[in-house]
């Protein structure tokens, strides 16, 4: 297994798709960096030299923000959205979709686990429920 920019990226795939295994880097990244470097498209993980690995490590570290880099850059845009209590800001915080979509049905993979609300009159299902 290669190692680059920290990140050991799987030996038996093609080059072109173990790249997409580094934060920030797409399909289209990884075919440009790919011929930028003159890797043919065919060539596994595995059998890079290392100097192609230090011409690939070079193009990422010098043209594209990638990995820990990236990571800080979405997240200080996130809390700047949430210090200046944007909508996408406010949204961010209470955990809820930020591009527009519906919460009312759906919306479950960023609101979690639905969560019954209110008071449960009979007593053999309160006793349930809260256990």
């Amino acid at each position: 297994m290669p190692r680059i920019i920290g990140v050991d990226i799987p030996g038996k795939k093609r080059v072109e798709f173990a790249l997409q295994y580094i934060y920030g880097v797409g399909p289209a990244r990884a075919k440009d960096i790919i011929k930028a470097v003159g890797i043919p498209a065919d060539e596994r993980a595995d059998s890079l030299t290392p100097d192609q690995i230090s011409a690939i490590t070079k193009i990422l570290q010098n043209d594209f923000l990638v990995e820990g880099e990236l990571r800080r850059s979405v997240a200080g845009d996130i809390r700047r959205l949430q210090m200046i209590n944007s909508n996408r800001g406010t949204r961010h915080r209470r955990g809820l979709p930020v591009r527009g979509q519906r919460t009312k049905t759906n919306a479950r993979t960023r609101k979690g686990k639905k969560l019954t609300v209110g008071a449960i009159r009979d007593k053999t299902q309160r006793k349930l429920a809260g256990k």
